[in-house]
C-alpha cells in the first residue's frame, strides 16, 4: 500500500466518524507512525526556521500562528492554523494530509517525516488562548 494511503488508513481509525478527527487523534496517528512521542518544541524550531528554502512556515502562517497569514507570494489569506484559534483545522484527515504535502514541498523541499508533522501537530496544539 502507498505511503500517504497507509497514514490515511491510521489516521481514519482514530476516527469515530471516519470523516473527521480530533487534532490529539491526528498527533497519536503521526507519533505511533513515527514511533516516538511528539516534540513540541522541535515542531516550533521547524515551523519557525528556514529549510534551507526561500520559505519557512511561518512565512505565511506567522510566526506565532494564531492570527491569520497570508500568503507569501499570493497575498491569499490564510486562517489561523493553530487549532484552539480555528477549530477547523486539522479535523478532517485527507485536508490535513493534503495540506502538510504541498506545505512540506514547499518548505523543505520533500514530504515531511511521520515524526516531523507529530512535532509541528504538537506546538499547534500547544497555543492556547
Amino acid at each position: 500500500m502507498h505511503k500517504h494511503l497507509q497514514i490515511l488508513s491510521l489516521l481514519l481509525c482514530f476516527s469515530a466518524a471516519a470523516a473527521t478527527a480530533a487534532p490529539g487523534d491526528l498527533l497519536a496517528g503521526y507519533s505511533a507512525l513515527a514511533g516516538r512521542s511528539a516534540d513540541a518544541a522541535q515542531g516550533q524550531r521547524l515551523f519557525t526556521s528556514s529549510q534551507g528554502g526561500e520559505w519557512s512556515c511561518a512565512s505565511c502562517h506567522q510566526a506565532l500562528p494564531t492570527v491569520a497569514g497570508r500568503h507569501a507570494s499570493t497575498g491569499k489569506r490564510i486562517d489561523a492554523l493553530a487549532p484552539a484559534f480555528n477549530p477547523q483545522r486539522f479535523s478532517d484527515p485527507a485536508k490535513v494530509e493534503k495540506w502538510f504535502r504541498r506545505n512540506c514541498k514547499d518548505v523543505l523541499s520533500r514530504e515531511c517525516t511521520a515524526a516531523e508533522k507529530a512535532d509541528l501537530l504538537a506546538w499547534l496544539i500547544s497555543l492556547k488562548p
